[in-house]
């Protein structure tokens, strides 16, 4: 068996930048009341014209991984996307991503495990990789949140939380044994499934317009629901398990993390779990208060974050750990 590690890293997000302040303005909130229940300052936004989408960011952040990876797009050899907010329901963003960045006609898979999605991408990258049958994997998170977002005090609870951006990271077999991915542990809990969903449309019928063709309606069916202090109450639980597992198979123990990447849900939960742990400022990522949560993105965009400011070196035991809606939620370990 071979062993899969990170090669390259990138992240992009838009210029738009949404604060708090901005969003007072459109609902009944205020920056003191987000913050204490959420962390976020502030968040990115597609602005409408501004050319990107969920594919158009995907591609921007995959073009940096692929650069720093030292490798062309002809070198890869699997895409895999994942996304809860695709430009369209068919055909998936992995195949979008393939064709603007002109990469030849290897396969294209999409994952669709939303704030969990890129541990899981991660992990069907390290088993192909493992197995032989590839070489070099695009993994990419991307989410375009905002234009499927209830903007009205109705909405306040869920939509001043999630920001738009993606993430990348291109994986290859590594040459050092004990070097990059040593272990992904998966899980769901499907009977929580509509604690945090969405039934209506693609972000690319954007909610106006159906409110628009139905004046009269009353269902909010396409506004994404969450039952917040029930998701808070599993996410912490799940969390401390799932990063417990990961260590537990490795034999490592908590004391061993130099860095733990949580997916960025909300501070709260991070500043929870960091206690739970007894884990320091610096063995602790966050970047929620910039950029909100970005489902898929946010560990990429924060693993990368981490990176270029030199908080992650060669050596490092790196915990990557998410929980979101399905329930599902992940862990990876790794030895950079």
């Amino acid at each position: 068996m071979y062993q899969s590690k990170i090669a390259g890293l990138g992240f992009y997000v838009p210029e738009n930048v949404v604060t708090n302040d901005d969003l007072s303005k459109v609902m009944d909130t205020n920056d003191a009341w987000i913050q204490e229940r959420t962390g976020i300052k502030e968040r990115r936004h597609i602005k409408k014209g501004d050319g990107n989408s969920t594919a158009v960011m995907g591609a921007k952040a995959a073009k940096i991984a692929i650069e720093r990876a030292k490798i062309t797009k002809d070198d890869i050899d699997l895409i895999v996307f994942a996304t809860l907010s695709p430009d369209y329901y068919f055909p998936g963003g992995g195949v979008q991503i393939q064709e603007m960045l002109d990469i030849h006609t290897c396969p294209a898979l999409d994952v669709r495990n939303q704030c969990s999605g890129f541990i899981y991408g991660l992990s069907v990258a390290d088993q192909y990789i493992k197995t032989g049958m590839y070489k070099n994997v695009l993994l990419i998170g991307s989410e375009n949140h905002s234009g499927g977002l209830d903007f009205t005090t109705r909405g306040r609870g869920v939509s001043v939380i999630f920001g738009d951006g993606a993430g990348a990271a291109v994986l290859t077999r590594s040459d050092h044994n004990g070097q990059g991915i040593l272990s992904t542990h998966l899980h769901s809990e499907g009977k929580h499934a509509l604690e945090l969903s969405l039934k209506g449309p693609s972000t690319m019928h954007w909610v106006p317009e159906i409110i628009e063709e139905n004046p009269q309606g009353d269902d909010i069916i396409y506004y994404p629901y969450m039952n917040g202090q029930f998701v808070f109450k599993n996410a912490v639980v799940r969390f401390s398990e799932v990063i417990k597992e990961g260590l537990e198979a490795n034999g490592l123990e908590v004391k061993d993390i130099d860095m733990l990447i949580p997916h960025q849900a909300n501070l709260r939960i991070s500043q929870f779990i960091q206690q739970k742990f007894r884990l320091s400022d610096d063995q602790v990522y966050n970047n929620i208060q910039r950029y909100g949560n970005t489902t898929a993105a946010s560990i990429p965009i924060a693993l990368t974050e981490a990176w270029e400011e030199g908080k992650i070196k060669e050596g490092d035991t790196v915990v990557l750990a998410a929980f979101g809606s399905g329930f599902t939620w992940a862990s990876a370990i790794m030895k950079w």
